[in-house]
């Protein structure tokens, strides 16, 4: 049976009694509209730990002026049903007041890796990210917390920002998940037309022929960065944002490929933006063919 919290008390209350009966704490973070990405979550949390945690929240913070935040979906009673089915132990849905109530002025800031990629295009975006990240750090104080890989470039600053601040929680990075076409699991997909869903699938497309390439041993950041732009091209209404390859864990810039890559890119197909990535770590082990690092 999953208890449904709203306050940040009835969480504490909740988890102060789970430790008391020895169970370790996992946290899934999410703004609600529960796919199949989030249920890997879930269940790597449910195979690791005690006691599971789902926080249901969309969070104002991380949504920049003329974004989607008011029309976000959030179908609360249908992801308690999905916490339910998948045995979460506590959903916290908190409102809005509940987590910046009046007079709250606080935000965790982080230079260096939010002004590229996902955060040039959202300035501020990853401040809401981190800030909100650390309440409910300190809120459910986790001994893990799951994230999934789709969002690489979060992934990398909850990662920073957790060996920053020093702050004791083991971050579980989980594999993307794609739907049946091989389109990325995402909320926001439900803003596609069947026209418009066909047209975002060049973006694994373009990912799959990047890792192909790689693994056949092309090493020259650029070569791969310039294919996956001309692919992606080559398909009309799929307007690219960036095309980044990248470090995984620092995400600086490469220029030649070594024992791992994160080949990202962000676009527009119709009102959704999308993101999507291959992520290749033990390039060196593996003769070049690498491998995904999962739960």
């Amino acid at each position: 049976m999953t208890a449904v919290a709203g306050t940040i008390e009835e969480v504490r209350a909740a988890v102060r009694k789970a430790r008391a009966a020895g169970h370790r704490v996992g946290l899934v973070p999410t703004m609600g509209t529960l796919h199949a990405g989030h249920v890997s979550l879930i269940r790597a949390a449910r195979n690791e730990t005690g006691f599971v945690v789902v926080s249901i929240f969309v969070n104002p913070a991380q949504f920049g002026p003329g974004e989607d935040y008011e029309t976000y979906p959030r179908p609360l009673e249908e992801d308690l049903e999905v916490c339910r089915a998948e045995g979460v132990d506590l959903a916290f849905a908190p409102d809005a007041s509940e987590m910046y109530p009046s007079g709250f002025a606080t935000t965790v800031h982080m230079t260096g890796m939010t002004e590229k990629m996902c955060g040039a295009a959202r300035p501020g975006h990853f401040d809401g990210v981190s800030t909100v990240v650390a309440k409910l750090f300190g809120i459910v104080e986790p001994d893990a917390a799951y994230f999934g890989e789709k969002d690489a470039q979060q992934l990398a600053v909850v990662r920073r920002m957790v060996r920053d601040l020093n702050v004791p929680v083991e971050i579980r990075g989980c594999s993307l998940v794609r739907d049946a076409d091989g389109l990325a699991t995402s909320s926001r997909n439900a803003y596609l037309s069947a026209d418009e869903r066909q047209r975002a699938l060049v973006l694994h497309r373009a990912l799959a022929g990047a890792r192909q390439r790689i693994s056949d041993g092309e090493r020259d950041a650029k070569r791969i960065a310039d294919e996956v732009r001309r692919q992606i091209a080559d398909t009309g209404g799929v307007n690219l944002e960036y095309v980044a390859v990248v470090d995984p864990d620092s995400l600086e810039d490469l220029t030649e490929i070594g024992n791992q890559v994160l080949v990202a890119v962000a676009a527009r197909v119709g009102s959704a933006r999308l993101i999507d990535n291959v992520l290749l770590r033990g390039l060196r082990d593996r003769g070049g063919k690498g491998r995904k690092k999962t739960c």
